[in-house]
């Protein structure tokens, strides 16, 4: 049944004419437990109030189907004003995009040009930005395009999956530029023939993937809410004698919370990533497709409506 309702979540996720009509009629449905609002004002007063409680920030503005470049351009525009609202407000935030909403199914022209305004936005105001990743068909582009990149500026990491067989050459082809990377399980469906379909090969991929890249001495985020893979970093860190300050763990805004200030107070850096915007319905389906007890939210917060 887990199973179903991912891939029915994963079908629903790529609807075009849903993510449309989803922009029209807002925040609704238990969305807002995800999505910190639709403009970048309301996500800076969410920020404010995680950075209150010890917690820092990655914020993305959504995006999805961009496929024409004055959108790509708009695209990037805001995450300019992200950049911008991180610095004037003086938040604990970094930002984070995907490639494809900076015209990545454009041209690589596009998606440069793109990419070259926002990191130059944030090397002014000292921000990081992460390049999250996207579907397998576009792994091996961005991982390209992040090498360009990382070549001409410091303030730029990216993501790397551990559900794909490719991950761990990716992990020793990236050592040289000794990059910010952030290590997830990975949400999307993919086919068995580039990506591992059982979960405990994610897991023991995942946990490879976390132990090389630490032992290469790059700094490493590990995304999960998994409490097994949690305990397995805070053992390996101290068995190792990993500083606490060469990794951070990473979870979703909205999804376990009380774990996240756990964390910080157990003196862990934790960062939340927080998305807004209105184009949101993707992502949200992603966030449902993950979990079953989000679905078991969202209805809950329907009846009450």
């Amino acid at each position: 049944m887990e199973q179903l309702l991912r891939s029915f979540f994963l079908f629903l996720s790529k609807n075009k004419a849903l993510t449309k009509a989803a922009k029209r009629y807002g925040l609704r449905f238990g969305a807002a437990r995800f999505v910190a609002g639709e403009t970048i004002e309301l996500a800076a007063a969410a920020i404010k109030e995680l950075n209150k409680k010890g917690l820092d920030v990655t914020i993305d503005y959504l995006g999805e189907f961009v496929d024409n470049e004055a959108e790509a351009n708009e695209m990037a525009d805001h995450s300019i004003k992200a950049i911008e609202a991180i610095g004037r407000e003086n938040l604990q935030s970094q930002l984070s995009l995907k490639m494809t909403s900076m015209g990545l199914d454009i041209s690589n022209e596009v998606v440069l040009r793109n990419m070259r305004r926002i990191l130059e936005a944030a090397k002014t105001h000292n921000v990081f930005v992460t390049i999250d990743m996207e579907d397998y068909s576009r792994c091996g582009r961005t991982i390209e395009i992040f090498k360009s990149l990382k070549k001409e500026y410091d303030n730029v990491g990216t993501v790397i999956q551990a559900y794909l067989y490719r991950t761990t050459k990716d992990i020793d082809d990236l050592n040289q530029f000794h990059p910010n990377l952030r290590l997830v399980k990975g949400a999307y469906k993919e086919s068995p023939r580039v990506a591992f379909p059982e979960k405990k090969d994610v897991d023991e991929n995942f946990k490879k993937i976390i132990k090389m890249h630490l032992v290469n001495g790059n700094y490493t985020a590990i995304a999960t809410h998994d409490d097994a893979i949690i305990e397995f970093t805070k053992r390996f860190v101290k068995e190792n004698s990993i500083p606490n300050g060469q990794f951070e763990f990473q979870m979703l805004y909205g999804i376990r919370p009380e774990r996240q200030l756990e964390l910080v107070k157990e003196g862990y850096k934790m960062r939340v990533y927080v998305p807004y915007g209105t184009d949101w319905y993707g992502y949200f389906m992603r966030r449902l497709a993950e979990r079953p007890a989000n679905v078991a939210f969202v209805f809950k917060g329907m009846v009450k409506k």
